[in-house]
């Protein structure tokens, strides 16, 4: 192992996000290319080019949007192009029932029937995920277009809608589409770089990167999901009713088709998920390959040959997209010859003292004497495996409390089994005199439930500092609204990596981290949560002797101020040094349980578990 402390060495890391040089160039690139779309038609009255920009706005609307359930939360939808043409179908039908109103304004209609029918969609859809998801938004997709051939009386079947004219100047011809789009791409655009910086972007993310483990750090899954699948669409039917209006006519075929919607999810792919201009890029590409396949190639079903394939180019050879593999490359090549993270040396740590605005530091004179969480009975069978089998234990208040026993005896399990990670087939477990186990894992977090894992299970492509502003305490709309990567939420973070010696690592993603750093980030993500008890699973597993001393020290300190611990561990000498009371499980069930003194003692652990060399090696000692 090569994590080591010391109070004079920093990590090398790199710029924070804010001086980052490749941040702002590209921020000037950005800047320059949309002074440039905003300027074209000014500059040229060609209509062909503005025709095909036009058409990469609502790309770009649509890429975007669904930029935001798939690359923030990782659901791959593959109906997205259903929100384009309910928003043309919106200003179409209220065009041909009211045909004096004035189109525009059913614009903004168009966008909440599109989020709407996104938030029915999503109440079905998102309980699902992977391929089912997938598979779903594409049944959805040829739902809506059955739905608009058959609905004659609401759509006009397969004979379509015509939209009036415009009645402005000839000669300014498209540009009120044109800035309109600009402006609706404009928002959309605000709207994924303020989601990326706020509770709801990082939920968002963390439910990408690992959705059970989202759920233990307080992220209310489907809330989250549906908010996020709204969002994707709202903008979007806006779009579409801009681009129904600026074609004049629609009909089911060619407004929910599905290679306009492998065209968005195509266009986000190419430019890069997750990224804010990504999709935009991706869909002035697309655009301009897809007039080129009709224009000098034949169209028809050369485009389906060109998007299919290039489908499959970018799953293999440009996964990420062009975006983060410039990023990449561009990283990789500052960091040639700089010394690694793995190996780096971690802090020495700081003082509880700085972080009582986000962990609640309690006087252990006033702690009452109780049991602040029950396990009654608890079973979970894996086919004819009794994996637990009645376990019933209790951690006292203010308590370092241990579990051990042998492999296969059911401590991690239990874990999984009190945060809800896997159901539960019987028992009861309460927490702070409440019951809790019919309740899912964000809301024992929202009651004061924390959890570490076996094998850590931080959210590798999020910094760290993303990682500890992820975890939400309570659950409301208005706290999804909150800025998390600055602020308040960044300043009890970075409090809470001060304390456990990663501060100076806050920029770096994850998964560049030692296994040992990856324990102590989970630990500052856990306190984010303040919560009531801790579960830790085998802190010491896997980190070299020093850390497993600062890790015991930093138990021992947050124990002092009240916190209460259950720990699952192998190594004896740890867990015999530091926790009181010991409970002891051996095929699924509670086979002793007392002090460090009484459990070495006990002929059944000793027989089952300890071994008479390791008390008599206690006893000599």
């Amino acid at each position: 192992m090569s994590d080591t402390t010391t109070a004079d060495a920093a990590p090398q890391t790199s710029p924070s996000r804010g001086t980052d040089p490749l941040l702002w160039v590209g921020r000037g690139i950005a800047a320059v290319a949309g002074l440039l779309l905003v300027a074209f038609p000014l500059l040229s009255d060609d209509v062909y080019y503005q025709n095909m920009i036009i058409l990469s706005l609502v790309f770009a609307v649509g890429a975007s949007g669904l930029n935001i359930i798939s690359g923030f939360a990782g659901y791959i939808s593959l109906g997205q192009g259903a929100f384009i043409g309910l928003g043309g179908y919106t200003i179409g039908v209220m065009c041909t029932k009211l045909p004096d109103s004035n189109p525009w304004v059913w614009v903004p209609l168009a966008g909440l029937v599109a989020a709407v029918v996104a938030l029915v969609l999503g109440l079905v859809s998102l309980r699902s995920s992977g391929p089912a998801f997938v598979i779903i938004t594409v049944a959805f997709l040829f739902l809506v277009q059955v739905i608009a051939v058959n609905w004659k009386s609401l759509t006009n079947g397969t004979n379509g809608l015509t939209l009036p004219l415009p009645d402005w100047d000839r000669d300014i011809a498209n540009l009120p589409f044109y800035y309109v789009l600009v402006g609706i791409l404009g928002l959309q655009l605000l709207m994924t770089w303020q989601i990326r910086r706020t509770k709801l972007g990082m939920g968002l993310i963390a439910i990408r990167e690992d959705e059970s483990k989202a759920a233990t750090i307080g992220i209310n899954l489907p809330t989250e999901k549906i908010i996020a699948f709204m969002a994707s669409a709202v903008f979007v039917g806006m779009a579409g009713a801009v681009y129904g209006y600026y074609l004049t006519f629609i009909d089911p075929r060619g407004m929910f088709g599905i290679l306009l919607s492998v065209q968005l999810v195509l266009s986000m792919l190419i430019g890069g998920k997750g990224t804010l201009w990504g999709p935009v890029l991706g869909a002035f590409l697309i655009e301009y390959l897809s007039e080129t396949a009709n224009n000098e190639w034949g169209g028809g079903n050369i485009r389906l040959f060109l998007f299919g394939g290039l489908l499959v180019a970018v799953v293999i050879f440009l996964p990420k997209g062009i975006l983060p593999t410039i990023r990449s490359l561009v990283t990789r090549r500052r960091a040639s010859g700089k010394a690694g993270l793995v190996g780096a040396r971690i802090g020495t740590g700081g003082s509880l003292a700085s972080i009582t605005d986000r962990v609640h530091l309690v006087d252990r004179a006033d702690i009452p004497d109780r049991a602040i969480l029950e396990v009654k009975g608890l079973k979970r069978h894996f086919g004819g495996v009794k994996a637990v089998d009645g376990a019933s234990f209790a951690v006292p208040e203010g308590s370092i409390t241990g579990l051990i026993g042998p492999n296969g005896s059911g401590k991690t399990t239990i874990f999984n089994l009190i945060d809800d990670t896997i159901k539960a087939e019987d028992g009861e477990i309460w927490l702070d005199g409440q019951r809790i186990d019919g309740l899912p894992s964000w809301e024992r977090a929202h009651r004061g439930l924390g959890r570490t894992f076996q094998t850590t299970r931080l959210f590798r492509e999020m910094t760290v500092l993303e990682n500890v502003v992820a975890v939400q305490r309570t659950f409301s709309v208005r706290q999804l609204g909150k800025v998390a990567v600055s602020g308040a939420e960044a300043r009890a973070a970075e409090e809470l990596l001060e304390f456990v010696g990663m501060r100076a690592f806050r920029d770096q993603q994850a998964h560049a981290l030692s296994y040992g750093q990856q324990k102590l980030v989970e630990l500052a993500q856990i306190l984010m949560l303040d919560p009531k008890v801790i579960l830790l699973d085998e802190p010491a597993g896997g980190i070299n002797p020093v850390l497993i001393e600062r890790m015991g020290e930093m138990i021992r300190e947050l124990n002092s101020y009240g916190k209460t611990f259950l720990l699952v561990e192998h190594n004896m000498p740890f867990v015999l040094g530091l926790c009181d009371p010991v409970h002891v499980l051996a095929r699924g069930r509670t086979m002793a349980s007392g002090t460090p003194e009484e459990i070495q003692r006990d002929p059944a652990v000793i027989d089952a578990y300890l071994g008479d060399d390791f008390v008599l090696e206690e006893r000599t000692s």
